[in-house]
């Protein structure tokens, strides 16, 4: 996969998403859980993660959200990649039919002369 779409978490000091969900459910050990509150007191972003995932009733269900979610940017992200790339193909695909234009114009005139010089 490219690097440009890797999860945001992994390169920063944030707690991973499966410990913000093990938070979310009570899943962690007390020493953990205090990390996490301590990480949340100075993060903006993460509190924010938090308090969404807090309000979600059924949380057995938040892992494939955010799976489905992730998957749906990664695409859109793909999608924008792609479509900033199209006016440069287009742009070579010009120049290449240009160029064969010339190309053939040359040859022909080279040919039209040749045979006018006989």
């Amino acid at each position: 996969m490219n690097e440009h779409f890797n999860d945001i978490f992994v390169t920063t000091g944030c707690p991973s998403q499966q410990q913000l969900l093990d938070y979310v459910q009570g899943r962690l050990t007390p020493e953990e859980q205090h990390e996490v509150e301590m990480h949340l007191a100075d993060c903006e972003l993460c509190s924010e993660a938090l308090e969404g995932l807090a309000a979600i009733k059924d949380k057995q269900k938040i892992p494939g959200w955010l799976s489905e979610m992730k998957w749906e940017l990664l695409k859109k992200l793909r999608k924008r990649s792609h479509t900033r790339r199209k006016p440069e193909i287009y742009l070579y695909l010009t120049l290449i039919i240009v160029c064969i234009i010339f190309l053939l114009l040359a040859l022909f005139w080279g040919y039209h002369f040749a045979i006018q010089h006989r």
